[in-house]
């Protein structure tokens, strides 16, 4: 037989027996995290009912919704053929917040972050992110192909409600989100700004620690499952993200971040500030509180936490009226 027929008799025994088992799993991996398969995956219920703490955030929320029924409207818009749903308080301002929650999470668990939005003045809109509660989508990007979402919903505000300034509420993945937004050609001049809860400078790194937290080894399954992501996804998770595009941010951002993140770690969080390319940025440290947990862990947390962001909205707002009196 010829030699070059064993050597490729050779190569594809390799593939079958070492590698197709690893995209195999990792395929699996990736559909188990990323894929929504049937409107009953991450609907707009809780995503963690054993968690208490989780429990509670969600719980939270839903009270505030529930106590400001009267000012919600369900509202809805087309974007990249995909119909998005959320719901949005008119609390009679002319500046508006945009929460971006995390993965698995919908319009419901963002009602937890209204309230501090509501003390500074600001309507809210909360939405479920494509392949989330009522809006169409299979797939979660990372904010790769979300953020052009946020900015239809940002001009849905602008145009639609007269809502002037439109700022972004990032949790986690949200945070990519928004940073993705802001840093876009399109991204108009309204939106005005961003608050980050838990930012990670990519999503490579916090899956890997998620994988070797539950006791499993990260490589060769978890780059196989972020071959399906950017194969599917469309999303570069390994060498684009947050850490990359945010030097090019030029739009306020405040930065909450608690020391005992154990997913987007404290030091990048100092690495993300460090390289920010906006001239108006702060970071706030909490002494507690988990990923995306922050708000929720104590009350003087709460307080601090929606202080800050009042302060920043009134900065920022403050600042451009004193540009606009120059002009």
């Amino acid at each position: 037989m010829d030699v070059w027929l064993w050597i490729l008799i050779a190569l594809a025994a390799v593939l079958l027996i070492g590698i197709a088992p690893v995209l195999l799993l990792g395929y699996i991996l990736y559909s188990k995290l990323l894929v929504r398969t049937s409107k009953e995956i991450w609907n707009r219920g809780p995503s963690d009912p054993s968690d208490p703490e989780y429990v509670q955030l969600y719980e939270d929320g839903m009270r505030w919704r529930d106590a400001h029924l009267s000012v919600k409207e369900d509202v809805h818009i087309e974007n990249d053929g995909l119909n998005l749903y959320g719901e949005y308080y008119d609390l009679g301002a002319k500046t508006a917040a945009i929460i971006l929650p995390g993965r698995m999470e919908t319009c419901y668990y963002s009602a937890f972050y209204a309230e501090p939005y509501e003390k500074a003045g600001c309507n809210v809109l909360t939405i479920d992110p494509r392949g989330h509660g009522l809006s169409d989508g299979k797939y979660n990007s990372l904010g790769f192909l979300e953020y052009r979402d946020v900015i239809a919903w940002a001009k849905f505000l602008h145009d639609t409600k007269g809502v002037e300034k439109v700022f972004l509420h990032g949790v986690c993945i949200g945070c990519s989100t928004a940073v993705f937004a802001l840093t876009a050609e399109n991204c108009p001049e309204y939106v005005a700004g961003m608050v980050a809860e838990g930012m990670y400078v990519n999503f490579n790194e916090s899956f890997r620690i998620h994988i070797e937290e539950r006791g499993h080894r990260y490589f060769p399954v978890g780059p196989a499952a972020l071959f399906w992501l950017r194969l599917f996804g469309k999303a570069d998770a390994v060498h684009d993200g947050p850490l990359k595009r945010i030097p090019a941010l030029r739009k306020p951002i405040l930065m909450l971040h608690s020391r005992m993140d154990q997913y987007s770690l404290p030091d990048k969080a100092e690495l993300l500030y460090e390289v920010c390319g906006s001239p108006e940025k702060e970071l706030v440290w909490f002494e507690t509180g988990t990923h995306s947990r922050i708000r929720i862990h104590t009350e003087e947390n709460r307080a601090k936490f929606d202080a800050a962001i009042g302060s920043f909205l009134t900065d920022v707002l403050n600042s451009d009226e004193h540009k606009q009196a120059e002009v």
